[in-house]
């Protein structure tokens, strides 16, 4: 049960649990989440031994058996996977939370401790979460307010407002702070805000005015969202984020807004900032598709950084997604046209080449989508190596590249070649050197293999001959 005043009178701002952390408890519970108020004096009523402790063993340890359950893991293996899941040859900050952050969505190999019955190898990929949202349930996502952690090597403890876990990782993590703090300040609800990043920072040791160490940098090993927040206005960002990176969510996809306040049960018209975020990035199915397809790591002036999706790159992600797995073909559409194309609009500078990433990552973890080739078509080749730059976050091979060279051939026949082969690739190519006239149409036109796997009964006479052709036209003379 979620307390219905605040339990601690000693606590400076009491609208802050009224106003601000018990509405976001509630919500988190209306999506799914348990819930347990933290103790400040026992750490077993939080499910540890010490306080030191972030990782909540009892529940990964049970998670565990749960995801992998056609293997049979027997308890020393399990231990086994949990101090792999926590073991790095990396320093504190980035480094070690882009290598944990690997092994929570891939998993770890580790050496069985028990052989079994002949049916299963010595050694087994062991895996955290199950990202599939058909088994959303083998996943156990709690939420612990006032979680106490010590320092270690040194006296002392903090306490963020809330964390989120999920199958005992503490994946987020989030401040609250009272409107009242923006009461007697020109900046607004952005006051109340800062002053949260600030503290998150501080339990980061991300503050660089700071030089001694001052926060609990272990808790935020496998951490992937940061959340600031006074109810009216919301602000999330990445770990090692600094005050301008954190940004606003404003949509709660795939649930309209009105579907969000019938959820939670307001008798308001409209959603708040906070609200809008939990909808939108803390529900359970979209936290775990955040986590596998969304979060980046990329280096910017010799510093690595990591990222998440603003709300317009995520949104237009779902419905590319949408389009492809359910638009009709034009064999069977009643417009008599592909019905699976789009178009996505981007202003300048927002991140239109990171959405293209976080496109094919999200392609290769479908089923009936994965055997497609993605084309990249440009018109500049400066902007062809900024893309393909771009696009190596997707951990994919980029095509064409040295090993693609054979003396004599063009560039349009050699992108023919590439797309004749079998197997998904991401390819690039430049417009100028595929071009053929026809009257004043430029058009583009290759046969690429037909994806092997899962067609669709309706779709299956498309997709019959062995090739399918891919025709892309521009109505004007280049």
């Amino acid at each position: 049960m979620i307390p219905e005043i605040d339990t601690d009178p000693e606590r400076e701002t009491p609208n802050e649990w009224t106003t601000v952390e018990r509405p976001l408890l509630k919500q988190l519970a209306a999506l799914g989440w348990e819930y347990k108020q933290g103790d400040i004096d026992y750490p077993q009523k939080t499910f540890r031994e010490r306080f030191r402790d972030v990782l909540l063993r009892d529940h990964l340890s049970a998670a565990i058996r749960r995801i992998n359950a056609a293997e049979k893991l027997d308890e020393i293996t399990i231990d086994r996977a949990i101090r792999e899941l926590e073991r790095s040859d990396k320093p504190e900050g980035l480094a070690r939370n882009r290598e944990l952050t690997e092994k929570l969505i891939k998993g770890v190999s580790v050496h069985r401790a028990v052989a079994g019955d002949g049916s299963h190898s010595r050694n087994v990929t062991v895996r955290f979460i199950d990202f599939d949202p058909i088994n959303l349930s083998n996943n156990s996502f709690l939420a612990i307010s006032q979680f106490r952690i010590d320092y270690i090597g040194r006296v002392g403890f903090v306490i963020p407002d809330v964390i989120l876990f999920v199958n005992g990782i503490p994946l987020v993590v989030i401040e609250c702070k009272s409107p009242s703090l923006a009461e007697t300040d020109d900046g607004g609800s952005w006051k109340p805000v800062e002053s949260g990043i600030n503290q998150l920072l501080r339990y980061s040791n991300q503050r660089e005015e700071v030089e001694l160490e001052e926060g609990v940098e272990h808790l935020f090993h496998w951490n992937q969202l940061m959340v600031s927040t006074c109810y009216y206005a919301a602000r999330v960002a990445t770990y090692g984020a600094g005050y301008k990176h954190y940004m606003e969510w404003k949509d709660t996809v795939p649930f309209t807004e009105a579907e969000v306040l019938t959820e939670i049960d307001s008798t308001s018209n409209k959603l708040r900032s906070q609200e809008k975020l939990v909808a939108g990035m803390l529900r359970q199915a979209n936290l775990l598709d955040i986590l596998r397809n969304f979060i980046l790591f990329t280096v910017e002036d010799g510093a690595l950084i990591k990222l998440c999706p603003r709300y317009q790159q995520y949104r237009a992600v779902q419905k590319a997604m949408t389009r492809l797995s359910e638009g009709k073909t034009r064999h069977i559409s009643d417009k008599q046209r592909d019905e699976r194309g789009g178009i996505i609009w981007h202003t300048q500078g927002s991140g239109k080449s990171i959405t293209m990433v976080y496109l094919v990552r999200k392609l290769r973890t479908k089923v009936d989508l994965c055997g497609f080739k993605v084309v990249v078509v440009t018109d500049r080749t400066s902007l062809e190596q900024q893309l393909q730059e771009t696009a190596r976050m997707t951990g994919e091979r980029v095509r064409p590249d040295k090993d693609d060279f054979q003396a004599g051939e063009s560039s349009s026949d050699q992108v023919r070649r590439i797309l004749s082969e079998d197997g998904p690739d991401l390819v690039f190519c430049m417009v100028q050197k595929n071009q053929d006239r026809e009257g004043e149409v430029l058009v583009l036109e290759y046969e690429v293999p037909a994806p092997p796997k899962k067609m669709e009964a309706d779709d299956y006479a498309e997709f019959s001959r062995s090739r399918l052709s891919i025709r892309i036209r521009i109505n004007a003379v280049i």
